[in-house]
This record gives structure tokens, C-alpha cells and sequence, in this order.
């Protein structure tokens, strides 16, 4: 494709304007007239097509110059694609096989071309249809691990990680929407905020709630200040694709330079929302099963985490961060274990505190989680979104008092009755 004025794609002119770009042709296969073209993307930002043809399936992925779900009043720059692409590379090399392959990337048109997952459906969708996945809690413990270590100053080489760091520092715009979106906007009456209204009262206590919001805001603190690592910036169920036997994170447009903790609270912060929706998706009876799934992912997920963090930490630590010539090298083997321990239990602390702030604005601010929308009786979701809230608003508080997962999920648990009783109430 030339490299031209940007033009939007259309199930009706994608294969013309694609069957010249041979990594696209030769995939595909046949003559691009018979190709199938259908447009799927449901998400808030982007064009998402799958292209089949004789020979098989990619999918083209094409940025718009303006938030979707908003409209041509909230303009976007098209070098999120950019981003985009850069970041599935980096992911692809530090965590192989948990990324889809890139085939071709155009700058100018803001799209990409890469694996089509089939028979894979999004994470979120499993979740809420009941399917209890084997692999995910290990998957995605190892992405996390191995992407937020490997690209940060305790593993790269210190001139390539600070052009990396300068590369991605302009993806100012998207940062600007997680800024605003989830640490600000959730906590006054933001104009693009909506929530079930049968919360009014809790987002009433909520805004006047001076504890929370000096929390969130030092989260946004930790979120703006803390250039750790590459992280994915987006990584919630929906950012992840699915069957029993393999796991794909997508969608890594919002990646830049943040803390560690960010992509594991955001993705822990899922889970419990997934949890505490499931209820509202039981169709009369209570899924105990998938409510005890969801909390033992949630501790598989961070055990993993801590593990292959650790065993990078031993093997792989080659950055100036933590240098191995003060420790290992000296025969102080002891003193690098205190030293990982500090990091591990400050990545536990700030990861709670973004898990709370996430769960808030998928419940109080623009776009929410299908976990809670799908459930069409308003009081039932309001009385599950209610129970998520007062549990985020607690591990963001009190996460320099919390010890362990099992603690935490005791209290989700509890606090889950809540909605069970709200549900038994309902159907009697």
C-alpha cells in the first residue's frame, strides 16, 4: 500500500486496497474479489476485520482518529498504531507464544495485520458464559513476568532501555485517557461518568470520600512517576484471547513506560469484577464453582507472577538496576534475595492499590465491563457492583495492611453474600 492521505477501511474496500501487499495475499490466498471481509471489532477505539480466503485468516486491525465509542468530538492521534506495533514485537521476543504474530504493519494507514486466534474468544466472554479455563492463571502469570522484567532496568541494557523509554514516552495521548479515565474522572461528576442508578447513594459516599481520593491520586501519582518497565497498559479480560489449550494477550496500544504493578492490579482487578458479576450470569442457580475458580486463578495468577519474577531475578538480571557485582558476585547471595524481596512486596502493595482505583472506574466512569452491563435486572447488577466497590475502595485504602491473597478473598467473599441474598430475595 502507498504510503498516502489515511483513509478509513470498509468491508467493502479492504481487500482492493489489501491484495497488493504480497505478507497479506499470500496468507489470505485466491483472488481478493471472493475474499470474505466482516467487521468485528466491539471495542472502544478501533477498526477490527478478519480476512479469509483460500489459503487462511488474518486479521486487520486499523486505528481512527478519534475515540470510537465517543465520536469525532474526542480526537485520537492514528500513532497509537504505531505504539501498538512496537509493542507486540518487544512482547513477542520476551514472552514467546503469548502474543499473535505481527505480518504486516503500514504506519501511514495506522494498521496492522496479524494472527487470526480461532477458535479463541475473549477472555471476558468466557468468564461471564462460565467456562473455567486451565491455562490462564500460568499464562498469564508468565506474560507478566517475563514482559514486565525483561524490559526494565533490571534486565536491559541500560542505553537501549533509555531509547525505549524515549520511543515510547509519546504515547501521551493514550496515557492521558488512563490518567483521566481511571484515576480522576471515577471520583467527582465527570461529565462522561455514568453508573447504575440504583447507586447513586454509594457514588455519593464515594466522591466525598476523602481517604479514597487522596489514594486514587496517589496511584496516578505512582502510575505517572514510576517509568519501571514496558508495560502492556490496557491488560484486562478483554485484552486477552482464549481456548482451554492457549492464551494470547492483544490490544497493547496503550503500552509506555510505567510500573510494574500497573499491568498485574489491572488484570487481578478483572478478576474480581468477573467474580463479584457472577451472580448476575447464574440463570437461578449461584456458579460456586466458578466463584471459587475465579479466586484460585487469582492466587495462581500472582504465585506464578512471584515465581518466574523470582527465577528472572536469579538468571536474568543483567541491568544496572541491583547490580550482581554488589550481591552474587561477593558471595551475598543472601543479600540479593532481601533485595528481590523489597521489590516483590512493593509490587504487591501498589498492585493493590491500582486493582481498587481499576474497579472503581469500570463501575463509576465511561467504559464499563460487559461482567456487570450484561446483567439486565439494574437492582441485581447495582447490588453486585456495590459489593466490587466497597472492595475496591478497601485493598486501595488498606493495601499497606494486607498481607495475603486469602485474606482479600475472604473478604470478597463476604461481601459477595451481599449479592447473593439480593439475588434469593429476587427470585422469591
Amino acid at each position: 500500500m502507498k504510503e498516502d492521505a489515511f483513509q478509513a477501511l470498509t468491508v467493502e474496500t479492504l481487500a482492493a486496497r489489501l491484495s497488493t501487499v504480497p505478507a497479506v495475499a499470500e496468507r489470505v490466498g485466491g483472488v481478493a474479489e471472493r475474499w470474505k471481509v466482516r467487521e468485528v471489532g466491539d471495542g472502544n477505539l478501533n477498526l477490527v476485520f478478519i480476512v479469509e480466503g483460500e489459503a487462511g485468516s488474518v486479521v486487520v486491525k486499523q486505528a481512527l482518529p478519534y475515540v470510537r465509542l465517543v465520536g469525532e468530538s474526542w480526537p485520537l492521534p492514528l500513532k497509537r498504531a504505531f505504539f501498538e506495533y512496537h509493542a507486540l514485537t518487544r512482547q513477542e521476543r520476551r514472552a514467546p507464544g503469548l502474543v499473535p504474530t505481527v505480518y504486516y504493519f503500514d504506519e501511514s494507514q495506522a494498521l496492522t495485520v496479524m494472527e487470526y486466534l480461532s477458535p479463541h474468544i475473549i477472555l471476558r466472554r468466557a468468564l461471564i458464559q462460565g467456562q473455567e479455563l486451565p491455562r490462564i492463571a500460568e499464562d498469564l502469570g508468565l506474560f507478566m513476568a517475563r514482559t514486565l522484567f525483561r524490559g526494565s532496568d533490571l534486565h536491559m541494557e541500560t542505553r537501549e532501555r533509555k531509547a525505549d523509554l524515549a520511543l515510547f514516552s509519546d504515547n501521551t495521548e493514550l496515557c492521558d485517557i488512563t490518567e483521566n479515565l481511571v484515576f480522576t474522572d471515577p471520583y467527582f461528576d465527570a461529565p462522561m461518568n455514568r453508573h447504575t442508578p440504583e447507586l447513586d447513594a454509594l457514588v455519593a459516599e464515594f466522591r466525598v470520600d476523602r481517604d479514597l481520593k487522596v489514594e486514587a491520586q496517589k496511584m496516578k501519582h505512582l502510575f505517572a512517576a514510576k517509568a519501571e518497565t514496558l508495560v502492556h497498559g490496557d491488560l484486562h479480560t478483554g485484552s486477552v484471547m482464549v481456548t482451554a489449550e492457549d492464551t494470547r494477550v492483544i490490544d497493547p496500544e496503550f503500552a509506555f513506560y510505567g510500573p510494574i504493578a500497573f499491568d498485574v492490579g489491572m488484570l487481578t482487578a478483572n478478576y474480581w469484577m468477573a467474580f463479584f458479576s457472577q451472580k448476575g450470569h447464574a440463570a437461578g442457580g449461584s456458579r460456586a464453582s466458578m466463584r471459587t475458580y475465579l479466586l484460585k486463578v487469582i492466587e495462581e495468577t500472582w504465585a506464578v507472577f512471584r515465581a518466574e519474577f523470582s527465577r528472572l531475578w536469579r538468571t536474568e538480571r543483567a541491568g544496572m538496576l541491583y547490580h550482581r557485582s554488589l550481591y552474587e558476585d561477593q558471595g551475598d547471595e543472601l543479600g540479593a534475595e532481601q533485595a528481590l524481596g523489597h521489590v516483590l512486596h512493593e509490587i504487591w502493595t501498589d498492585m493493590l492499590g491500582f486493582a481498587g482505583v481499576e474497579i472503581h472506574r469500570r463501575i463509576l466512569g465511561l467504559a464499563h465491563n460487559a461482567d456487570f452491563e450484561d446483567i439486565e435486572d439494574t437492582g441485581l447488577r447495582a447490588t453486585c457492583e456495590a459489593a466490587a466497590l466497597r472492595f475496591g475502595r478497601h485493598i486501595a485504602v488498606n493495601r499497606h495492611h494486607i498481607a495475603s491473597l486469602t485474606e482479600i478473598n475472604h473478604l470478597a467473599q463476604l461481601l459477595d453474600e451481599g449479592c447473593a441474598s439480593a439475588q434469593t430475595g429476587r427470585q422469591s
